[in-house]
């Protein structure tokens, strides 16, 4: 096969991961705006480094939305392909909690991504550094901008990995959606996901209890349901029980319908076994028949009228279907990944521009979605492999 230029603008997981498949077949070039690659990569290892997650199959694939676009991308290259591409590079992963999969016990984020780049000058790949995307020329070719000045990226393939809109700190602001609309590419506007959601709570409730978790709770929104933790804050509830439920909260606050979340503090008794703990009981011992925490209580009592909590049928109601509207959600600064971006349909099944052949979107700059526990990094990887074979099946016909 002949060697093809390649170029990748972006230097973050679905960018590198891209680069590693591609660069025994061809000279690949990585255009990176900051000083060093791997920059969001490295601010996700500070909450806890999940590289991908135990789920496989169907399974795996359903956690993914929009439904089916991802699918290829992760029978090609799942978790076990994943966690196998990781032991090639000297890192040994292992199986925690709740299925999420973690490097192996004294592994830091800055670790892995030295074994990625290491594996990457070993195999050729050339890295421009504060080399920043800024635009198109009049034929749509990438123009980009170093201390140099501007110049033209040349080459056979251009795999575009930019980023969405969160973390902005790492760079990652989207700002390179108004050049894509210069060429005539449609960018959906970037919206939080994975983040905390805004409830008003009384001030005395705020003052109390911000910052204290609420444990083995069932949070519901639309048709999504999870069991798990929040921590209440001063602007409303974080957690990784609502960041799954999220999609729905934000489709909710788009089209002008309930938006709210429901809250089952007790997802381990039905009403029935509850009505029976609080029989003969006046509304003192209610607490403790239900055995319901202070800011559980707090919770309750706050955004529910006072008499119903001295009725146990609608003090337990309240417990099982804590109702709070949501407000909002919080801003992309602060969320832990976006969606928006290049609409799915813009893309052919192996990530090519429908309209730009020689062009990819890969990573989260393409409008897609998963929750929290390594299946955002799981994406990204398979979304970079998987166009990294496509390149090569490409050029294998093109000889």
């Amino acid at each position: 096969m002949e060697r093809k230029r390649i170029a990748i603008i972006g230097g973050g997981p679905a960018g590198l991961i891209a680069a590693d498949f591609l660069a025994p077949h061809g000279d690949v070039h990585v255009y990176e705006q900051g000083k060093s690659i791997g920059r969001k990569f490295l601010v996700a290892g500070q909450g806890g480094f999940n590289l991908t997650n135990s789920a496989e199959g169907s399974e795996l694939k359903s956690l993914y939305s929009p439904p089916g676009f991802l699918d290829m991308a992760l029978d090609a290259f799942g978790t076990a392909e994943l966690r196998a591409w990781l032991e090639e590079l000297g890192i040994g992963t292992y199986v925690g909690t709740s299925g999420r999969v973690f490097p192996t016990k004294g592994i830091k984020p800055i670790e892995v991504l030295h074994a990625i780049r290491v594996r990457l000058v070993a195999r050729g790949v050339q890295f421009n550094l504060e080399h920043a995307f800024v635009g198109f020329d009049e034929a749509a070719r990438p123009i980009i901008e170093s201390s140099a000045g501007l110049a033209v990226v040349e080459a056979d393939h251009i795999l575009f990995a930019l980023g969405g809109a969160s973390w902005p700190v790492t760079g990652s602001t989207g700002s390179w959606s108004a050049h894509f609309a210069s060429i005539g590419i449609d960018v959906r506007p970037f919206r939080s996901s994975n983040c905390g959601v805004n409830v008003h709570w009384p001030a005395s409730f705020i003052t109390a209890h911000a910052g204290k978790p609420l444990k083995n709770i069932r949070i519901t929104a639309g048709d999504r349901s999870v069991l798990g933790e929040a921590t209440i804050t001063r602007y409303g509830l974080e957690g990784n029980a609502i960041y799954p439920i999220v999609p729905a909260v934000r489709d909710a606050l788009a089209n002008g319908t309930d938006a709210a979340v429901y809250i089952d503090l007790k997802p381990n008794n039905t009403v029935e076994q509850l009505l029976r703990k609080l029989s003969g009981s006046t509304p003192k011992d209610y607490p403790k028949g239900l055995n319901l925490d202070r800011a559980q209580l707090a919770m309750v009592k706050a955004v529910t009228p006072k008499e119903r909590y001295f009725s146990p049928a609608d003090l337990v109601e309240d417990s099982k279907h804590l109702r709070l509207p949501v407000t909002g959600l919080r801003p992309l600064e602060e969320a832990i990944s976006t969606v928006g971006g290049i609409r799915t349909e813009d893309l052919d099944p192996g990530f090519a521009f429908q309209r730009f052949p020689h062009f990819f979107a890969i990573g989260e700059m393409v409008d897609w979605d998963a929750p929290t526990g390594g299946f955002l990094l799981q994406g990204c990887f398979a979304m970079g492999h998987h166009a990294a074979q496509r390149i090569l099946r490409t050029s294998r016909t093109d000889r």
